[in-house]
Order: C-alpha cells, then structure tokens, then sequence
C-alpha cells in the first residue's frame, strides 16, 4: 500500500495592514475583465458614438458661425432647455454646442456605468457567494473593492481617451475635447465612488444599485434647478454632475475643476475602505429587519410574488418616466424658436422624427417619444434578466420544489413587465401632453394624441423583451446579449439618420417600424407583426427554459 504525500496548501493571507490586504487584486481584475469582455466594449463602444455621433452632426448642420449662433438664440433664454441640458457657453463653435448637447447628459450616463460596475463586482459577488469561495484562497480583505474600483477607472478613462480623439480627428480643438472627456471620466469616478459606499451599506446589490443611482438622480435635479434660471446658479456646484458643466469645455477649459471631483471620489473611496473593514462579508452595514415569519395572503401565487420583487424597480422607472414627460412638455412650445435659422437642424430632427410634411413640435416630439421607447427598452430588458438572477441566485429551486411549475413562475414576471412598460410609455406620454397641452391651450386635443405616439413605441419595446426571454429560455449563458441587440437599436435609430445608413440597415431595427407619431400616419400592420414575432420569440423561450436544466 502506497500513500501519496500532498503538498501544504498556501496559508491564506490574513486581512492586516499594508499590502497584504490587496493581495490577490489584479487576479481578480483580470478575471472580472475577462467577465466583462461583451458588456464593457458595449458600454465604452456607445458612449463614444454618443459624443462623436453628436459632434459630427452639429458639425454638418452648422457649418456657419452665424447658423451657430441662430441656433443657441433659441436655447439661451430657455429655463427647460437649461434644465435639462445645461447652458451653452460658446454659442459660436462646434464645441460648445456639443459640450451643451451631451455635457451633463452624457456625464450622467458614464456615472450609471460606473456605478453598475463597481456594484457587479463587489456587492452583487458577495450576494451570490462567488466572493466567500475567492476570499478563501489567497486574496486580501480589500481586493474585491481595489479590483472593482479599478475596472470603473478603466472604463471611464477608455471612454473619455476615445471621446477625446474622436473629436479631435473631426477637427474640433484639442484642449476642448480632452476637457470635454476628462470631465465625463471625473463623474462616472465620483459616482464609482459612491457605489463603492453603497455596496458596503446594503445586503442587496439591487438595493445598493438603487442607492448610487438615486444620489445620481438627485445630483441631476440640483443641477437642474441651478441651471433653470430660478436666481440660484449656486446650486450647481453643489452636484457632482453640474462639476462636469463647470469644467466648461470649450468655454475656457477649466482644468481645476476637475480636482473637486476627484478630491470628492478619493474621499467617498477611502469611506468605502473604512466601511469594508468594519463588516462582516456578506453583511451591510445597514442592519436588515426580519421579515414575518409566514407570508401574507397576498403573496400565495406566482404572479404575486413577481409583482413583489419587480414593482420598486416598476415604481421607479415610472417615476423618471413621469418626470421626463412633464420636461419634454415644456419645452416643446419651444423647439420652433430653437431652430429658427438652421434648416439643417430643421431636416435633422424632422428626418429623426419619421421624416414627412410635419411640423417641427410634432417631429420633436416623434424623436423624444422615440428614445422613450428604447428607454423602456432598457427596463424591459433588465427586469426580464431579473428572472436569470433568480435562477443563478439559487432562490429559483427551492420554489419550484413546490407545486409553482417554471411556466407559471416566468409568465408572473413577463405579464407584469408587459404591462407595467404599458404604463410606463402612457404615464410619460400624458404627463408631456398635460404640460405641453397646457401650454399651447389645447389639453384635450395634446394630451390623447401624445400619450398614443408614446403607447405606439410598445410593440418594438417587447420585441426587444421577447428576445431577451428566448435568450434566457434557449441560450442561458447569452442572456446578456439582450443588450447588444437594445445598444445596436439605439445606435440605428439615434445616428442612423446622421449617417445616412441605407435602409436596409434601418429595418433591423424594430423601432424604425412603428408609426412616428404625433403627426404621422398609424398603421396597424407593422405592430401587429412585431407583437406576433414577440409572441412567439417569448414563447421559444418559455418552451426552451421549461426544457433545460437551471443553472
């Protein structure tokens, strides 16, 4: 009899001071990178079509100083407009006007980046368990953090470095595009920084995603009311989103700016270290109150238990639905003003409304109801993922160990995201025909007729689900690329028109099918070929999870 002797395991490294604590860092980078390799190009991929995308058609449009100048006459005296994009601070260039399009818009896309990033890979991993199995090997107590925060970095200094030259290689001045791009990478680090805080808070990653992304929405609505014109421009250095403004990109470029955010950031950094240290794993700082010890009445089906864990992500995005419908109302009245003077900013927004013998207000608003629609997109595609966290979660066995059957649990989830993304659409399309039609004096007439171009976006809306679902149903481990098809959407319908794409090209999309509305002419042809495709993408996938293993 032989005995075989194994060699001692690696003591693993005990969470000191010092460098021992971020052992094991860059392993994990490259390990979450690796993870990242779909959902981090496209991210980096869009933002970057986003600026460059935006330069290039105002570059087009308005190839004149005083075509330029036209232009911003029409924005500088609106309190919406400022509200919602900022003031312009260089009516005359190309730059200006791209710093005022995309400045702070862009600055709080960068940030929700930042923030889902750094949430997947600190809190979301330990609420798996995935982090308990790392932190048995040799990684420090502070690693997961370190890697985490550092691939937020990666993303955002990508994103501004391809932003930068991108506009530079369309002939816009250097030192105003590398202003432009380092203060999108100094937001999207402030608010990596504050997600590093959140996950240290909460037990849940939705909760700490909620968290982040809630101070980000209130960062935005100070900004907001600073820029309005309300007498109270103070209130824009306090935000982190309105420190992006004041860098002032081709405006004057202020570089010190940029300190004040990452003073901010390396302060919210070093809280989340401290915070780390002085919890449990697995555990948030904030104490969790048990729960009942039996169930509710209301929760005894399926479908009940769906609407519980979809309806504050549903009350949520109807919030901001809302908020954004009374915005848009307000400011249409005014899109004739801004584009008095620009015939090519004129054809652009009616060609990005549908095209057709319409009005400018009626185009405007075709194109806002437009990117409503793929952003209830994104909602119906994150909540259809909820149900493959579910699964990989492991909370999804233990239920259908009981007589809930999977069809049943699945079709709880997608009847509430169908129609609570009807809601969603109609809640938008009513707050902006109330304010709109309040306006011009005609609520009657405004509010039914933009409430149904914004219900008109549906069909495509859960076409983009269905898919989303057979990828889940048929290909588990592709679910996620429900977001490449919703990114290659956003990116044909927002600069396919500036790109003049042929047409076939135009029709992968579904959203170029759907009748551009107010103003344009509905058939009931094209959406009911996309409900009955959605119908039956969600049926292969109902059908394929019923078929294959969990997990």
């Amino acid at each position: 009899m032989t005995a075989t002797t194994l060699p001692p395991a690696p003591a693993p490294t005990r969470s000191g001071r010092g460098g021992r604590t971020l052992t094991g860092t860059g392993a994990l980078v490259k390990l979450w990178l690796r993870r990242d390799r779909i959902i981090l190009p496209v991210w980096v991929y869009a933002l970057t079509a986003y600026s460059v995308g935006t330069a290039y058609s105002f570059k087009g449009l308005n190839k004149t100083p005083a075509s330029r100048h036209n232009f911003a006459a029409g924005i500088i005296h609106n309190g919406a407009l400022k509200a919602m994009y900022g003031p312009i601070v260089d009516p005359d260039s190309i730059g200006g006007l791209v710093a005022w399009r995309n400045g702070v818009t862009g600055a709080a896309m960068v940030a929700v980046m930042s923030v889902l990033l750094v949430v997947r890979h600190t809190r979301a991993e330990e609420e798996t368990g995935r982090l308990e199995l790392i932190g048995a090997t040799v990684v420090g107590r502070r690693a997961p953090l370190t890697a985490g925060l550092l691939i937020a970095v990666t993303a955002n200094v990508l994103v501004a470095l391809l932003s930068s030259l991108g506009m530079m290689v369309l002939g816009l001045p250097a030192a105003g595009a590398v202003a432009f791009g380092l203060a999108w990478a100094a937001t999207g680090l402030v608010f990596a920084a504050v997600a590093a805080v959140t996950a240290q808070l909460t037990e849940s990653g939705r909760t700490a995603n909620g968290l982040a992304l809630a101070a980000l929405g209130a960062a935005y609505l100070v900004r907001a009311a600073g820029d309005a014109g309300s007498g109270a421009s103070w209130l824009t250095w306090l935000s982190p989103v309105g420190w992006a403004e004041q860098v002032r990109p081709y405006g004057g470029d202020r570089w010190w700016v940029l300190l004040i955010s990452l003073a901010c950031a390396a302060a919210l950094a070093a809280a989340a270290y401290t915070l780390t240290g002085r919890r449990d794993l697995a555990a948030g700082i904030l104490p969790v109150q048990p729960g009942p010890a039996r169930a509710a009445p209301s929760l005894r089906t399926p479908f009940a238990l769906a609407w519980r864990l979809q309806r504050g992500s549903l009350y949520a995005w109807g919030a901001g639905f809302a908020v954004y419908g009374l915005a848009i109302g307000s400011i249409a009245d005014g899109v004739n003003d801004m584009v008095k003077g620009s015939s090519g900013t004129r054809k652009l927004l009616t060609d990005l409304g549908g095209g057709g013998h319409r009005g400018v207000v009626d185009a405007f608003l075709a194109t806002v109801t437009g990117i409503m629609g793929l952003l209830a997109a994104v909602y119906t595609v994150q909540a259809v993922l909820r149900l493959r966290s579910e699964e990989t979660g492991q909370r999804l066995e233990p239920l259908l160990a009981t007589s809930v059957g999977r069809i049943r649990w699945a079709l709880g989830h997608l009847v509430i995201i169908a129609l609570g993304t009807a809601a969603m659409l109609a809640l938008m399309g009513m707050a902006a025909g109330l304010t709109h039609g309040l306006r011009t004096g005609d609520v009657g007439g405004q509010l039914p007729r933009i409430a149904g171009a914004a219900l008109a976006q549906l069909p495509a809306v859960w076409l983009i689900a269905a898919v989303t679902v057979a990828l889940f149903g048929l290909a588990p481990r592709a679910a996620r690329g429900g977001w490449g098809v919703l990114t290659a959407c956003l990116l044909l319908g927002q600069l396919g028109p500036v790109l003049k794409l042929p047409q076939w090209a135009m029709d992968l999309s579904p959203f170029t099918h759907v009748s551009k509305l107010p103003g344009g002419t509905f058939s009931a042809v094209p959406p009911a070929w996309l409900t009955a495709l959605a119908l039956l993408l969600a049926a292969a996938g109902l059908a394929g999870f019923r078929r294959r293993d969990l997990s």
